[in-house]
């Protein structure tokens, strides 16, 4: 039996996710399969927050965010390792905490120093960091869900852009488009009050959430399907 923890951290939900949904993730789904899946789960969110339906917004993130968690490991990205190189306690575009971009509208992305002592070790951990970059108090459950929508888009504009060029360049903005969308992911859900550690350890407390069985046995017909 697989299972994920309140106390665990994003690199242990990541291998988790490949534990249960590697092997129908590598026979059934392309990369391109996996993002649609992923796409369709966040716009459902941002349904949710549309229609203030927070039951709707936290089940769709919490998938969503599975999703990418599919995607980084079928690109060998470790995401523990990129969300914190990207965010390492400050705002990856101004560098403070709390972020001052509206104030100062930077031109250009500031240089951070990293202490990696000061590195998030568990899933709660990174969510309360992003809570100090981006408070809550400071933009609406709306805004924050804008935010999220654009980064939907920029993810899979790097991931299929690399997919015809296979450079390390856009290779390198797929990994950070990827940890901006995991920001935007934890922006959201300190924004709907969503405790995600909580939610991903109620939700994947034995294998597949569906089907319960690991390696998972959900069809891709199946999948396709789902509707929540």
């Amino acid at each position: 039996m697989a299972s994920f923890s309140k106390n665990s951290s994003l690199a242990e939900f990541q291998e988790f996710i490949n534990t249960i949904y590697s092997v129908p993730d590598d026979r059934l789904f392309s990369v391109s399969d996996l993002i649609s899946n992923q796409e369709r789960f966040t716009m459902r969110a941002l349904k949710g927050i549309r229609k203030n339906d927070m039951k709707k917004v936290k089940l769709n993130l919490l998938i969503a965010l599975s999703w990418l968690m599919a995607i980084a490991n079928r690109f060998h990205i470790s995401l523990d390792d990129s969300v914190w190189k990207r965010f390492p306690m400050f705002c990856s575009y101004c560098g403070s905490k709390p972020c001052i971009c509206k104030k100062i509208k930077p031109a250009k992305r500031a240089k951070i120093q990293r202490n990696n002592d000061l590195k998030p070790q568990t899933l709660s951990d990174f969510q309360q960091m992003f809570s100090e970059i981006y408070p809550p108090t400071a933009r609406t459950l709306d805004e924050a869900g804008v935010h999220l929508a654009e980064e939907v888009g920029e993810l899979s504009e790097a991931v299929h852009f690399f997919l015809g060029e296979h450079s390390k360049i856009v290779f390198q903005n797929v990994i950070e488009e990827m940890a901006d969308y995991v920001s935007c992911v934890f922006g959201v859900a300190n924004s709907a009050k969503i405790n995600l550690a909580k939610e991903l350890a109620d939700m994947y407390h034995f294998n597949c959430h569906v089907c319960h069985k690991s390696p998972c046995t959900c069809s891709f017909s199946f999948v396709s399907r789902i509707k929540s």
